[in-house]
C-alpha cells in the first residue's frame, strides 16, 4: 500500500500545531521537502494569508514559555535566531526588562536554598544566574540581596 507524500503546506500545518513558528523558521525546516522552486514560498505565503504563521503570536509564545527561566538575553537570542522583525524582539526585550530582577530572584530561589556563603559559592550562583541570560545588575541585586532575605 503506497502512501501519499505529505505536501509542503501539511509539513508546515504539522509543525504549527505543535507550536508556534516563524516563516523563516519553516523555511529552513522544510526547504529539503522542496521538490519545484518557489512552492515553498507560496505554500507559506498561503499560510501567512490566512494567519496560520503571524510573527506577533511567536514572539508571544516565546516570551510566555521562556520568561519564567530565562533572563531577557537569552530569550533575545531565541527570537533572533526565529528570524524575527528586530524591531518587536527589541520591544519585548524592553518589555522583559521591567520585571528582570523579579524573574531572576525567582529562578535563583528554585536553584539555591540560601544566599552564597563565601565568594566562591557567590560566583556559582552569579555564573547560574548568567547562564541563564539574566543582566548583570540584576545578578548583583538578586545574589546581594539573598542575604537581605534571610
Amino acid at each position: 500500500m503506497a502512501t501519499t507524500p505529505i505536501s509542503l503546506k501539511g509539513r508546515a500545518l504539522r509543525l504549527l500545531s505543535s507550536r508556534e513558528h516563524s516563516r523563516a523558521e519553516l523555511e529552513r525546516k522544510l526547504a529539503r521537502y522542496e521538490e519545484v522552486a518557489g512552492t515553498l514560498a507560496q505554500a507559506l505565503d498561503e499560510l501567512q494569508a490566512k494567519d496560520f504563521i503571524n510573527e506577533q503570536r511567536v514572539v508571544e509564545s516565546v516570551v510566555h514559555r521562556r520568561a519564567g527561566k530565562l533572563g531577557s538575553a537569552r530569550i533575545r537570542q531565541e527570537l533572533n535566531d526565529k528570524g524575527l522583525d528586530p524591531e518587536a524582539v527589541a520591544h519585548a526585550v524592553e518589555q522583559l526588562r521591567a520585571t528582570e530582577v523579579e524573574r531572576a530572584r525567582a529562578v535563583w530561589r528554585k536553584k539555591f536554598a540560601a544566599p552564597p556563603a563565601d565568594a566562591a559559592e557567590r560566583g556559582k550562583q552569579m555564573r547560574f544566574l548568567a547562564s541563564r541570560g539574566f543582566g548583570g545588575d540584576a545578578i548583583r541585586r538578586v545574589v546581594a540581596g539573598a542575604a537581605d532575605d534571610e
